[in-house]
């Protein structure tokens, strides 16, 4: 009976290491991963100034304690910096 099991185990893990291993590449990462969908573009500066207007005064801030009426009357540095951060973000996943 153990040998039965470990026989079959042995080919699960013969099947597995077939159907998972990446010939050619030492490392998955290196790899281009290729997605059902198409990647969807980055905000631009136009729709992030656009979402900022649109953002509802006297709201409770989320958990980043920034009230919508700071981010509306900051400075275009301050909303420059945070597009980047949104940016950074959104292409690292």
């Amino acid at each position: 009976m153990v040998a039965e099991c470990k026989s079959i185990v042995a080919r699960w893990r013969n099947y597995f290491f077939q159907i998972l291993s990446v010939h050619g590449v030492n490392d998955v990462r290196q790899r281009e991963i290729q997605t059902a969908e198409p990647l969807a573009p980055e905000p631009s500066a136009f729709e992030f100034d656009l979402t900022i207007e649109e953002m509802k005064n006297h709201k409770s801030p989320g958990i980043g304690q920034i009230a919508a009426e700071l981010i509306q009357v900051g400075s275009r540095k301050i909303s420059s910096e945070i597009h980047n951060l949104i940016i950074s973000v959104w292409n690292k996943e």
